[in-house]
């Protein structure tokens, strides 16, 4: 197989372990995986799509894949994709990404879950896979997976997503359910900073971060090392205020067991929304490893959402991930990497100022585009 020379995403597949029986292999694995690359940045999110796709593209395909046989059948890519290890696979997705992505200090890296609806299985009482990925904020890259092991939750997904990271001098940022000791403590071990929410129920935290603010802010934060930030934004009739405030020095009262791993502050963030007339007031907690940075708290906790916007949006509307009835074996888990990788590529073509979507038809209909697309990163 020989790729244009600045394509050089397959190079990182080619040993990926082929579990087949040697006999009955009639298409060689990274032909397999190539296809369906191609296949789903053009938007295919089938199998027989995937098969019709190859058939439709296989006069391009065939100037850089060998194809013996050529394109495999629908229930060849089914058959591959169930049984290719998701580790493996999530591996070779890893030494990509850091091969075109350098993590920069200070990088806001973003932890989210998210449920592949449609990835249940009645007939087996397998339930629907949860994915949680990490996002880089700034260069809006997934720069990993992790699978949700069924009986299990986010808690003991993010810790191992953590390990395959490259976070040192980045700061993390996680929802509610990432507020655990385990994954501050796995954050720590590898050099990393976080911010995380706080829910009610997380017990006496929430009712320490609670009272310490309204302590200080009674106080006129005498006696209190803190630092404010506010944001004002006017936009279609609707009024947001935000108000940011971080204390530092106060570990001493939030944690005396010292069991939450390098705790330097806390955050409180106050929204104000006025909208014909009427205030909505929210307030949401934080604890975080930073010293008093409270602009920082309130720009880490904007972009976080970023995930939601510019990954799970993306994976919805133009991947139609939650419609996808991919579900057998290791097959929603390895789609879902291939998915990430089209994303990333997509994400970072810019020569025409297009929507997502709009890119995989392009794609689709234009085999140079494509090209332009392979080489992005």
């Amino acid at each position: 197989m020989k790729l244009p020379p600045k394509i050089t995403i397959v190079d990182h597949f080619k040993d990926l372990e082929d579990k087949r029986v040697e006999r009955t292999k009639r298409h060689k694995l990274i032909d397999i995986v190539t296809i369906a690359i191609c296949a789903v940045i053009c938007g295919v999110d089938s199998w027989v799509l995937m098969e019709a796709y190859g058939k439709k593209k296989e006069k391009w395909l065939k100037q850089f894949l060998e194809l013996p046989n050529g394109i495999p059948s629908h229930d060849t890519f089914a058959r591959v994709f169930a049984r290719i290890d998701p580790q493996q696979f999530q591996n070779c997705f890893l030494s990509w990404i850091k091969s075109i992505n350098k993590i920069t200090e200070g990088e806001v890296i973003a932890i989210d879950g998210k449920t592949l609806r449609h990835s249940y299985d009645k007939g087996k009482d397998k339930g629907a896979i949860q994915m949680v990925s990490a996002w880089a904020t700034s260069n809006k890259l997934v720069l990993g997976q992790c699978k949700v092991e069924e009986k299990s939750n986010e808690i003991t997904a993010i810790p191992e997503l953590i390990k395959v990271l490259d976070i040192a001098g980045c700061l993390v940022t996680i929802d509610a359910m990432g507020c655990q000791k385990e994954i501050v403590k796995s954050i720590a071990e590898k050099s990393g900073e976080y911010m995380i929410a706080l829910k009610k129920n997380q017990g006496n935290l929430y009712k320490n971060v609670e009272e310490i603010f309204k302590e200080a802010i009674s106080k006129g934060f005498e006696g209190f090392k803190y630092s404010e930030f506010h944001t004002k934004e006017d936009k279609h009739g609707r009024e947001e205020i935000r108000h940011y405030l971080m204390l530092s020095d106060i570990e001493e009262r939030i944690d005396t067991d010292k069991k939450w791993v390098n705790l330097q502050s806390v955050g409180m963030v106050e929204y104000i929304r006025k909208v014909n007339g009427k205030t909505k007031v929210e307030t949401g907690y934080y604890i975080s490893s930073l010293t008093n940075n409270a602009k920082l708290l309130g720009e880490s906790v904007r972009t976080h959402w970023g995930i939601e916007n510019s990954l799970h949006w993306v994976l919805d509307v133009a991947f139609r991930e939650d419609d996808c009835r991919i579900r057998k074996d290791n097959a929603p888990q390895n789609f879902a990497v291939i998915r990430h990788i089209a994303v990333n590529l997509l994400g970072k073509e810019k020569s025409q100022k297009l929507g997502t979507k709009s890119k995989q038809f392009c794609a689709g209909w234009d085999d140079e585009y494509l090209e332009k697309i392979l080489e992005c990163i």
